[in-house]
């Protein structure tokens, strides 16, 4: 199974909405962290996902945003409100060094729905962690963030089913990434890891910013599979020519939309054909710029779609 973890950012939302049937078809289940105190968009998010009978965790405690650990408004508005009948979701809880073992046992005897414990850099023992969590039936399964949680921890919780997540981007600034590199195997691997199921930060990454700067460089990341080695999994970055100055993001979206035009094309192309990569096609032939919250969308919907396609869904 696989978990993709997003943060609740407004084209991060328009991409689970726009993908959730075909989440609940691929068995992927989205890991939803909200970051905006209006939560009209994540409301419309959830609504979209209940219609299609969509499984996902939903974080009550934020680490990032408009709502750093306060799951108060989630509580009222999403999880007690439109989430009260519905019961194919689980409450995230991030466990993160700030945490102490009396507020996460608190949180859990308090809980009636079904939680999952994210572990996102724990810093007390994890095997006292571990016995005390075993004793509540409410968590279902514990989703581990790779580069804080090794093996050595892990392995105190083998109670519930286990989601390991690793990010496969890395961040850059734009003008700075290669054409190409290994962006994961655990789609591959994940069961040699022990665990049940694997998740990405999709070709955002774990680093969190509220906006971003001045476009000196576009880019657009596209994944792909590389036929020759178990499908082991890659990222492509289409970078612009121009990258010296802020202006012009149109042209430079234009200038990195041709490469990757290029490369879909190419004889031997490994890009899969999905229908996010038919509608930069379509952007090309019309030379149109939608804004690059947009062309983020197409390649985390890109994404989404590569894995539902090396699934077999």
């Amino acid at each position: 199974m696989y978990y993709p973890y997003f943060r609740g950012k407004q084209y991060d939302l328009i991409t689970i909405r726009e993908n959730a049937e075909r989440m609940a078809r691929a068995n992927i289940i989205p890991i939803i962290e909200p970051v905006k105190r209006n939560l009209s968009g994540l409301s419309r998010t959830i609504e979209k996902l209940v219609e299609h009978n969509t499984r996902f965790t939903l974080i009550v405690n934020p680490v990032y945003g408009e709502l750093r650990n306060d799951g108060t408004l989630l509580f009222d508005e999403i999880i007690d409100d439109l989430l009260s009948d519905y019961d194919k979701f689980s409450i995230g809880y991030i466990i993160s060094e700030d945490s102490s073992l009396a507020d996460i046992q608190a949180f859990c005897a308090a809980q009636t729905k079904p939680v999952s414990i994210i572990h996102y850099g724990y810093a007390e023992g994890s095997r006292e962690l571990g016995e005390a969590l075993a004793s509540y039936d409410v968590i279902t399964n514990h989703i581990f963030i790779e580069q804080f949680c090794s093996r050595l921890y892990r392995r105190h919780f083998r109670d519930n089913q286990r989601i390991l997540i690793r990010d496969g981007f890395i961040h850059r600034k734009n003008r700075e990434h290669p054409e190409g590199e290994h962006f994961s195997d655990l789609h591959i691997t994940y069961m040699d890891e022990g665990v049940n199921g694997f998740g990405d930060f999709l070709i955002v990454g774990d680093d969190y910013m509220e906006t971003g700067g001045p476009a000196y460089a576009v880019a657009i990341h596209l994944t792909y599979l590389h036929s020759n080695e178990d499908n082991d999994m890659y990222i492509k970055h289409y970078v612009s020519d121009r990258t010296n100055s802020p202006v012009d993001p149109r042209g430079k979206f234009l200038e990195a939309l041709q490469k990757l035009v290029d490369d879909v094309n190419r004889r031997g192309s490994m890009i899969f054909r999905s229908e996010a990569v038919q509608e930069y096609m379509t952007l090309h032939e019309q030379e149109h710029y939608p804004g690059l919250g947009y062309a983020k969308k197409l390649s985390m919907q890109h994404h989404i779609e590569l894995i539902e396609h090396f699934l077999g869904a």
